[in-house]
């Protein structure tokens, strides 16, 4: 009995694996083996033990977590006490959810039986999590139009003009007075105007150089979002040269905006200075007023041919007029990454946030730091 056993609950924990990975869970086969061993060690008599064995041992990304726990409630049901008497596990139907309303739709297949569970699979959370560098064009294209769902809202500055308020702020004479002659010239009301505010400036550099050739396809699908999605956005392509393209990505349609700034890029995949780039920003539009108060996000893995020392000159200068500087490196989610790039390593130091730029899920979490 005790054979049997073993064995039924060695199908229980394959199955269990199996069932992540019909989910979109990434489960080495190393792990499998590390889950059994788990499990064996603390026991199968708890819920706890099994599941903390699993967690510990199969999930290799934060992102995978709800999917995880999601599957092991509905694999596990029943209880783990009662896997002994358990003769095989229950199948496992996984249905595809596209959207918000596909729970609700009736697509599940009418021959479903009794002993068998359904895992729900959304392709909109795979695609979102999924590297840029796996994608193929339809899933670029795909992901771009989640892109143009994203709204890049951001911080306020005060600016020049003035709107009414009530009681507060300074006296607006120039409607008192208007609305004075309504009453024969006497003050009857006075009216205030407090300070207007206006959203910073949003500028974005953009890494194209080879060793960003990846990842630059669907970066500039997101550049072009955040163009059209708000007002106060510069673009500028960095490479062996600066190319500025606010005017090619402003139009509405993506296959026109990228076809382009395509174009327009003379040193596409070629190599780059980051530093030189940088510095005849700030020389030609950084200092002089564009970058000044803004919000400056740099979207590179931080490879640059030039000297470091150029690096750290050109980011003290746009550290000095900037509201903050934002660095994406989409080599940040690479397990094991440290910024030991000489472009990188100059960079850092002036840099006040260091976010990831490899998926759909991690620019949602870009443009949630830029609204903050």
């Amino acid at each position: 009995m005790a054979a049997v056993a073993e064995r039924t609950l060695d199908r229980h924990l394959v199955g269990f694996v199996d069932a992540l990975r019909r989910a979109g869970v990434a489960v080495p086969v190393g792990s499998t083996l590390d889950f059994g061993r788990a499990v064996a060690e603390v026991g199968a008599d708890t819920r706890g033990g099994v599941y903390w064995s699993g967690r510990s041992t199969l999930i290799t990304r934060p992102e995978d977590i709800a999917t995880f726990d999601e599957v092991f409630e509905l694999h596990w049901v029943g209880g783990v006490a009662s896997l002994r008497d358990v003769s095989e596990p229950p199948a496992l139907t996984v249905l595809l959810d596209d959207g918000p309303d596909a729970a609700d739709s009736g697509d599940e297949p009418d021959d479903v039986r009794d002993d068998v569970v359904s895992v729900r699979y959304s392709r909109i959370e795979v695609l979102g999590a999924k590297d840029f560098a796996e994608c193929s064009d339809d899933e670029l294209a795909e992901l771009h139009a989640m892109m143009l769902e994203m709204r890049l809202s951001g911080p306020t500055r005060p600016c020049r003009r003035r709107h009414p308020s009530r009681r507060r702020g300074r006296p607006d004479l120039r409607r008192t007075v208007q609305a004075a002659l309504r009453t024969g010239g006497e003050p009857m009301r006075r009216v205030f105007a407090d300070t207007g505010v206006r959203p910073r400036r949003l500028v974005l550099l953009l890494d194209v150089s080879g060793s960003m050739e990846p990842y630059t396809r669907a970066l500039l699908r997101f550049l072009h979002a955040a163009m059209v999605g708000r007002r106060d956005v510069e673009v500028f392509a960095l490479g062996t040269r600066l190319t500025r393209l606010t005017r090619e990505l402003s139009t509405r349609d993506p296959d026109a905006a990228l076809g382009r700034a395509a174009l327009a890029v003379a040193d596409w995949s070629g190599g780059t200075r980051l530093g030189d780039g940088i510095g005849e920003f700030n020389d030609r539009w950084g200092v002089r007023g564009m970058a000044r108060g803004a919000t400056v996000v740099v979207l590179s893995d931080g490879w640059d041919r030039g000297e470091p020392a150029v690096m750290d000159e050109q980011m003290t200068r746009l550290g000095r007029v900037a509201h903050e500087v934002v660095w994406v490196n989409p080599l940040k989610a690479t397990p094991g990454y440290a910024p030991l790039a000489r472009g990188m390593a100059a960079a850092l130091p002036h840099v006040d946030r260091f976010l990831e730029g490899h998926s759909l899920d991690s620019l949602k979490a870009l443009a949630a730091a830029i609204a903050e």
